[in-house]
């Protein structure tokens, strides 16, 4: 065999080599959908969606988490009303804090139809977040009818209030040995309210009897459950927050949780 071919197929066998690479990385690129349906807030200034938002940098947005994502290659996307051929193509959903009459004066609950889609989308393998808020600002009604599925509920309370830049009436300590908690020792959760748990869902962080954060393996999925917005912008670093807190590697943890409770789509 003559040296000029050796060469031309050696060539031939990398170029194969970096097109597979490529296609396997389209393939298995994980994307995230944040749900914008349930959690509808429309700036008063501007006319446009904001609050709990990838595409909000302001501290009530969620741009900085979604930074979080992107640096591990998952794609970031919103998602209006879900069905099954909206979210069957992602592999993580995040609702967040979803509207009261206050927020919305036409809210879009989480009806019975969505139940049924999210359910058996977990089922087969879905990741569903779900970042609540405490007693006044989150429409428990509807979320409770979904999060029983999982065997969790939230209580209509407010829990960990802060005083003005009080931020030690915000901080959880005694952290429990999770993937969630791993390589931090504090965090700030401002105003959340607790979940009870039943079936087989399984209590993540406890304080004083009261759970705040929650999860289950349902089916072939996983559901995470907290009251709290917790790491939008505002608290996920140190622009306000103290340096002895950890949000931002909390943040990480949990992003790397759900990423490896998905599943390729």
């Amino acid at each position: 065999m003559k040296r000029p071919e050796i060469i031309k197929r050696h060539s031939l066998f990398i170029l194969l080599l970096v097109f597979s690479f490529i296609v396997q990385d389209l393939f298995s690129q994980k994307i995230v959908g944040l749900d914008n349906w349930y959690n509808h807030e429309t700036n008063a200034k501007t006319g446009k969606p904001y609050h709990y938002l990838w595409t909000d940098t302001e501290f009530s947005g969620y741009s900085r988490w979604g930074e979080i994502f992107i640096a591990r290659g998952a794609k970031i996307t919103t998602l209006g009303k879900p069905d099954s051929k909206v979210i069957g193509k992602i592999n993580i959903y995040i609702i967040v804090d979803p509207d009261t009459t206050t927020e919305n004066p036409s809210p879009n609950y989480i009806m019975p139809e969505d139940i049924a889609c999210i359910k058996k989308w977990v089922m087969d393998g879905g990741v569903l977040a779900v970042l609540a808020n405490d007693g006044p600002n989150c429409e428990f009604t509807h979320l409770n009818e979904l999060m029983i599925q999982f065997g969790m509920t939230f209580n209509h309370v407010t829990l960990h209030p802060v005083n003005g830049d009080n931020f030690e009436m915000g901080a959880s300590i005694n952290l429990p040995d999770h993937p969630l908690f791993k390589g931090v020792t504090k965090i700030y959760l401002k105003e959340i309210s607790d979940i009870n748990i039943s079936g087989n869902a399984k209590a993540v962080l406890t304080e004083k009897g009261k759970v705040l954060i929650a999860e289950n393996r349902y089916g072939k999925g996983y559901v995470f459950a907290i009251g709290d917005p917790w790491i939008y912008n505002e608290y996920i670093d140190h622009d306000r927050l103290p340096e002895s807190f950890q949000n931002r590697k909390a943040a990480e943890n949990l992003t790397d949780l759900l990423l490896s409770y998905s599943k390729q789509k």
